[in-house]
């Protein structure tokens, strides 16, 4: 098996001025500054249809009240006993 130390050394050499060029003041998110938001964007996508599906169940209008009369609230009831 060859050795793969020369490769390694030889590749290194190459990287090195590019990282040399680099401000080494300026940070960057990198890639795992981007998994970090791609995740968090799906996690927002999936929450999203979620919460559509959900609210696509809900049904808007009021249930009619038996006597005919609108369905009172707490509010209403405390207003007029006040």
């Amino acid at each position: 098996m060859p050795d793969m130390s020369a490769s390694v050394s030889l590749a290194m050499t190459h990287l090195v001025p590019l990282a040399k060029e680099v401000d080494e003041n300026k940070v960057t998110p990198g890639v795992l500054g981007f998994i970090v938001f791609a995740a968090m964007a799906l996690a927002v996508w999936v929450l999203m249809k979620s919460m559509n599906r959900h609210m696509g169940k809900v049904k808007f209008k009021e249930a009619a009240d038996r006597d005919g009369e609108p369905a009172e609230t707490s509010a209403d009831s405390e207003a007029r006993q006040g």
